[in-house]
């Protein structure tokens, strides 16, 4: 009998002296069942020290020039949350691993652990991805993160994109298809390693740019978690991608027939009535930040995706819209000549925190693979710090 992701979290938690009781308790009411060992038995490698890094300009530069261990050179994407021990998780989509590392060279997805003083890798029992390859090599590309506080651990749920290679060779980097969304979930206990309990596909794979891919962004207000899903249509000219929104309890994260989708008047059952609260013209990059602070909710994206230049924040009464854009915060365009690329903008809101203000990252990248491997520090996210509109 499958054993269901919440058992999971008490065989996994209890071990690191979490009273089962308080657990039991912590957890939605129904009938009792035999706690399941851990998915993957994921260890924390070495501490690689970081010295503090105390404001946006130590972080930006901990990222350009550290070269960092053999499990981690260089990655993309850099989604975070932050842990209620004061930790820090990152995670990062396709990796690079050094020469002499013990496992994979490249995985398509990676988790850094930051403590006030050290980043440490999280690596799988095969030191593989993270995020496990399915068993016909169908990988997860992280997308957003966000936890859930129970005493004495976290629950922390990870969004990511099913992705295949696709062997076109003539489109270099971007050869791959997005088949669908997934969803992970990590529990952290209090000062320990997280360890990943469920990993799970939501959706029949298919190639559909027009499909919503759910949790692009997610965000956790309560008992409820928004899960905002991307789509660019089939129109010659437009780079962007149009904005969605979903909601579900928390408890029912891994259940999509729970799922409900907002169609501008109310939730209802259809995916197929969401109501766009952003356009693709003009509109947010695949990948993005939603987030609620001080009762008004912030979309944080680049526009256009990686053939835009603008660092855009939205701005919006409540998580169902209506979303309104600002002027450009800063200019983080691509290169066509250097064939530097910069994509996928996102917000940190629990990072180094200042009043008015959020630090935001971008991921960068190079058309030649090979400039790349020779410095991987030239694949990784750059950090800045923006004031937010009022």
């Amino acid at each position: 009998m499958r054993i269901p992701w919440r058992a999971r979290v008490v065989a996994t938690v209890a071990p690191a002296a979490v009273a089962l009781g308080a657990l039991l308790w912590t957890l939605p009411d129904g009938p009792a069942v035999r706690p399941a060992p851990t998915v993957v038995g994921a260890t924390q490698t070495r501490c690689l020290p970081t010295h503090g890094l105390d404001t946006v300009r130590e972080l930006d530069r901990f990222a350009r020039e550290v070269r960092g261990n053999p499990e981690f050179q260089g990655g993309d994407v850099g989604a975070s949350v932050a842990l209620q021990d004061g930790r820090q998780l990152f995670l990062f989509g396709d990796t690079l691993r050094g020469a002499d590392f013990d496992g994979q060279a490249f995985v398509r997805n990676s988790m850094l652990v930051f403590s006030p003083a050290c980043a440490q890798v999280l690596l799988p029992a095969d030191h593989g991805a993270i995020l496990p390859d399915r068993a016909d090599g169908v990988g997860y590309w992280p997308m957003s993160v966000a936890r859930v506080e129970r005493p004495g651990y976290d629950l922390v749920g990870v969004t990511a994109q099913r992705v295949r290679d696709n062997g076109d060779q003539s489109a270099g980097i971007f050869a791959f298809d997005n088949l669908g969304p997934a969803v992970a979930v990590f529990v952290v206990p209090r000062g320990g390693t997280p360890q990943l309990i469920e990993l799970q596909d939501v959706g029949p794979d298919r190639v559909d740019t027009t499909r919503p891919v759910w949790g692009a962004a997610s965000a956790v207000v309560g008992d409820t978690v928004y899960l905002y899903g991307t789509a660019r249509p089939a129109e010659a000219g437009v780079f962007g991608f149009s904005l969605q929104v979903a909601r579900v309890r928390v408890d029912d994260l891994l259940d999509p027939t729970r799922w409900r989708y907002w169609d501008g008047q109310a939730w209802q059952r259809d995916p197929g009535r969401a109501a766009v609260l952003i356009p693709a013209d003009g509109g947010v990059s695949q990948t993005l930040s939603v987030f609620e602070q001080e009762g008004r909710w912030y979309a944080v994206s680049k526009r256009d995706e990686v053939l835009g230049t603008d660092l855009t924040v939205w701005t919006s009464p409540g998580p169902t819209g209506p979303f309104t854009p600002s002027p450009a915060l800063a200019q983080i365009p691509s290169d066509a000549a250097t064939g530097t690329l910069r994509y996928l903008a996102l917000a940190h809101p629990d990072l180094l925190p200042k009043a008015g203000t959020m630090v935001v990252s971008y991921s960068q990248n190079d058309t030649d693979v090979g400039d790349v491997l020779a410095d991987p520090r030239r694949y990784r996210p750059r950090f800045l710090r923006v004031t937010l509109p009022r």
